[in-house]
């Protein structure tokens, strides 16, 4: 059997994308419930967690290996458009979290307590952060169409 390397690559970047959603709905459903009326929870000089620890190695790699499939996938113009969906959707969200998430994060990091502001900011944030989950989701549907498109050729 010949080893498509299109497809592995792009299944291997639906499977980070699927660990991506599972971070974001655990961060979403768990830890973003509690972490504004408990800032040290997301703290890390406080003994709270490092979220950096897992969203940094988690997107270097999803990109590196979606970079392959486009690179792989490139002559197959049914599943390049998808895996440019993918693509769009992620620096979509990327670009979100550059421009509002992150620096708001490491901001409630190094706040220690929160005053009654600082509370309704990490707030606002806590609600907003689960939209992007939207964004890794459509990466991920792009993905599993990009598959069926390399599949069918």
């Amino acid at each position: 059997m010949d080893m498509d390397i299109a497809v592995v690559t792009t299944f291997a970047a639906l499977i980070l994308v699927a660990g991506s959603l599972g971070g974001g709905v655990y961060e979403t459903t768990l830890i973003d419930r509690l972490w504004p009326d408990n800032p040290a929870l997301v703290q890390p000089s406080r003994g709270g967690i490092n979220r950096k620890r897992f969203w940094m190695p988690a997107h270097f790699a999803f990109e590196a290996l979606l970079g392959a499939a486009l690179w792989s996938a490139w002559t197959r113009p049914d599943a390049r458009r998808w895996l440019l969906a993918a693509l769009v959707a992620h620096v979509a969200m990327r670009a979100w979290s550059f421009a509002y998430f992150i620096p708001r994060a490491i901001a409630f990091e190094k706040a220690g307590d929160f005053n009654a502001d600082q509370h309704a900011r990490a707030m606002t944030w806590v609600r907003a952060s689960g939209w992007r989950l939207l964004l890794d989701l459509a990466a991920a549907a792009s993905l599993c169409l990009a598959i069926i498109a390399l599949l069918a050729t």
